[in-house]
């Protein structure tokens, strides 16, 4: 920042110092009293004899007069064109130094309980808010359940690179925004009304106009539902998002696991009783769909397992950009085709990107082995489709 302001000051003094050389070059080019035009052939004459030369005729003399008040306003405005070719040039230098050589900051952001972390380097800069997937995932894209990316912070701090600000988030009642209720007494809607929380608190911090929602995973479906009546969302960026209901992606998921394959009858039954509207009785469960299905976390499966990602994008109607990797093993390209079928959507797919967001091969161990891995790069050119999207949306 000291920085800045040197170049700043010194730009200024330059400019102003110009300017003023210019003012008096023009008054005195201006100045048409006889003193100066008795003067002007007296000095003619004795400059050419310096040089050897002779005086000019006073018929030339006579005509140089006349023309004297014309060529001084002539010079006079090329003066003033070279002063603002000056200053623009160097309102451009100033800003291409002051710009691109911040240090984007990155600080605690909250809105009321809930906290995230905020990349800023201008608050004239499109912002972004990520909003993670399902289950305990924290602002960097990590989980107590055995995944270690840093995927969210990677994207963040890629996405500062190309002058685009972020806030990532923990979501309700989950690490940093643990004070902010129980993370299992949550519905959609519960969702919802943080994110406005969120919306709402980024312009107040930056003095946005409009937020740019990112959600990853189940949170491409909570991003078309918070920006459903809000004319403060700048668009809409779906990553990983699904275009089927949850209760058809966790059959999906469950069937495409061969390990899975004894417990698919008990998930089967439950998935429906769910749908239904009615909770399951895990205590006769295999652990592991005990867990899936566990009593704490049934009444939030109810209120979110028939919604229709694709009807929730209709009713948002902002422009969107669906982002899907091709060798991801948990949401597929039909679900990014799905979601396409949307008002003002464009779909992009990814090469190699699975679904923590790097870049992973069709095998599914080596895939799955990246789930652990938060040294490994964000898949290339993911960054690059985000920031063309926004700057085509700021």
């Amino acid at each position: 920042m000291d920085m800045m302001l040197v170049l700043w000051a010194l730009s200024a003094a330059l400019l102003l110092g110009i300017l003023m050389l210019v003012v008096v070059m023009i008054a005195r080019g201006m100045d048409t009293s006889p003193a100066k035009k008795a003067a002007e052939p007296a000095d003619m004459t004795k400059l050419m004899a310096a040089l050897g030369g002779k005086p000019a005729a006073e018929s030339a003399t006579a005509a140089a007069g006349g023309s004297g008040k014309s060529g001084n306003q002539v010079a006079g405005i090329v003066a003033i064109g070279a002063v603002l070719t000056l200053i623009g040039g160097g309102v451009a230098f100033i800003e291409n130094v002051t710009g691109d050589d911040i240090v984007p900051e990155v600080s605690e952001i909250s809105a009321g309980d809930l906290r995230g972390t905020m990349i800023n380097a201008r608050n004239s800069d499109p912002v972004v808010l990520i909003v993670p997937g399902s289950g305990p995932t924290d602002r960097d894209g990590n989980s107590p359940l055995g995944v270690s990316t840093d995927a969210y912070k990677l994207l963040a701090e890629g996405l500062a690179e190309e002058r685009i600000a972020s806030v990532r988030i923990d979501k309700r009642g989950m690490f940093g925004s643990a004070g902010a209720g129980d993370p299992n007494a949550v519905t959609p809607a519960d969702y919802v009304a943080d994110i406005h929380a969120w919306i709402d608190a980024i312009k107040e911090a930056r003095g946005s106009d409009c937020v740019f929602l990112l959600g990853h995973s189940e949170g491409a479906l909570m991003v078309s539902m918070a920006a459903q009546g809000r004319k403060d969302v700048c668009g809409l960026i779906l990553l990983a998002g699904t275009g089927r209901k949850m209760g058809d992606v966790i059959r999906q998921q469950l069937r495409d696991n061969p390990a899975n394959a004894p417990l698919l009858d008990q998930a089967m039954a439950a998935l429906s009783e769910l749908e239904a509207g009615r909770r399951v009785d895990v205590s006769t469960m295999h652990p592991a769909l005990a867990s899936l299905f566990a009593p704490q976390v049934q009444d939030y499966l109810i209120s979110v397992i028939n919604l229709d990602p694709v009807d929730e994008l209709s009713r948002a109607n902002r422009d969107t950009l669906i982002l899907q990797g091709k060798t991801d093993l948990q949401v597929t390209v039909e679900d990014a085709n799905l979601l396409n079928r949307a008002r003002k959507t464009k779909m992009r797919l990814v090469d190699d990107m699975n679904h923590v967001l790097k870049e992973a091969p069709a095998d599914r161990a080596a895939n799955l082995a990246t789930y652990a891995d938060p040294s490994l790069p964000l898949a290339p050119r993911l960054v690059g489709r985000i920031e063309d999207f926004v700057k085509d949306n700021e």
